[in-house]
């Protein structure tokens, strides 16, 4: 006969034991109901069986239960329940691009301990909740390629933010100028939106600034960079920018790309950097704008400069001599412009390394036709003739 005292030890034993399992590993109640808000808010329809938010069934399982063979099999990330038998948190959200239609819950600003939220290349529409702003713990929040749309709403609260990214939405309007309070921001791309108006003060520890494909306009203004000392990368083509380049651009301390095409840009003045300095920038692209005046062959004295761009203007006179003594250029555009006189001998005799580019669509002579930097073809001497006033090219 059992020893009635025995099972029942052996019955506290084991519940003692079950206890301690769900207090280390099931997940906090309400990152459960925020994650069911999250998932009530996605249109099933759109929900494919093979995907992730398929496999969220909360009946079936806790999310941050192990293993994950069945339910919650991906999508998500949990910290581990603390020392002190605490619930196990989410930290990253990170869908599957399976095509996943619906909204964003605002409820999802309850997961306090998120560090990861991305839903890139869904199909998410309606506005981005406000309430993100609360997620402190954020580090990176990309909702690219949805269908997002409204204003790009204030994120204030996002202090360990280090990675934005909206873009490929339809987001309207002009850019929040509290921006600038997101003090650990690295990277930032809002590109292929609607937005409109001009920018603000930059964050200050910026990397990369991405813009592209919007309805920016006005001129840029220093004090909008004045606080982006460590900005590498300055992506605003195809938008509606317009004035002149002031010498500030070029000289920011640590710019390596600016790309500006494609904007309604009238001036450009580039200043010679001093002595030690300019030393970063690689890449400078201002084809297609609306810029008058003569090459500025300050762009030589830039040490590692590689690729310049200002195709389709409306710039006379002689390419810069300089031009043709620099090493490091290894791509060329200056096509679709006025300029005169005869190129650079070293553009093709091997003194400097070009290696790719056209000086085609001007007003050259002798522009060798062995070269395919003079491709296409120069334009009519007729046409130059009127962009000179009548008088023949040089």
């Amino acid at each position: 006969m059992a020893n009635p005292l025995s099972s029942l030890s052996l019955f506290f034993i084991v519940a003692a034991v079950v206890h301690s399992r769900q207090a280390h590993s099931l997940t906090s109640p309400s990152d459960v109901a925020a994650l069911k808000a999250f998932k009530s808010a996605v249109v099933p329809s759109s929900i494919a069986p093979w995907s992730c938010l398929a496999s969220w069934n909360f009946s079936s399982s806790d999310p941050c239960a192990l293993p994950r063979r069945s339910y919650f099999t991906c999508g998500l990330s949990c910290s581990s329940s603390s020392s002190s038998g605490g619930p196990a948190r989410i930290t990253l959200i990170t869908l599957d691009p399976a095509g996943y239609s619906g909204t964003l819950s605002p409820l999802v600003s309850r997961l306090s301990r998120l560090a990861v939220l991305d839903l890139s290349d869904n199909s998410f529409r309606g506005p981005i909740p406000s309430s993100l702003s609360s997620l402190s713990a954020l580090t990176t929040l990309s909702l690219r390629a949805n269908s997002f749309s409204g204003s790009v709403p204030a994120l204030t609260g996002l202090k360990n933010l280090r990675s934005l990214d909206f873009s490929y939405n339809s987001l309207s309007g002009s850019l929040p100028s509290s921006l600038s309070s997101l003090s650990s921001l690295t990277r930032l791309d809002l590109s292929f939106n609607r937005l409109t108006g001009s920018i603000p003060k930059l964050p200050p520890n910026l990397l990369e600034l991405a813009l592209r494909a919007n309805s920016l306009s006005g001129p840029l203004w220093k004090d909008s960079f004045a606080e982006s000392v460590q900005l590498e990368v300055v992506e605003l083509g195809h938008n509606w920018l317009a004035g002149a380049l002031e010498p500030w651009l070029f000289l920011l301390p640590s710019i390596q790309q600016i790309d500006l095409a494609n904007n309604s840009l009238a001036r450009i003045d580039v200043a010679t950097p001093p002595a030690g300095g300019g030393g970063s920038l690689v890449a400078v692209d201002l084809g297609f704008n609306r810029i008058e005046g003569f090459v500025p062959g300050s762009f030589a004295n830039y040490p590692q400069l590689s690729s310049l761009s200002l195709r389709y203007n409306r710039l006379r006179g002689d390419i810069p001599a300089e031009f043709g003594r620099k090493a490091t250029l290894r791509r060329l555009f200056l096509d679709g412009n006025y300029l005169t006189g005869k190129p650079p001998e070293g553009l093709f005799s091997g003194e400097a390394t070009v290696a790719f580019g056209s000086l085609g669509d001007n007003c050259l002579r002798e522009c060798p036709a062995r070269s395919q930097l003079c491709v296409p073809s120069q334009k009519p001497d007729a046409v130059c003739k009127r962009a000179y006033g009548g008088r023949p090219r040089s």
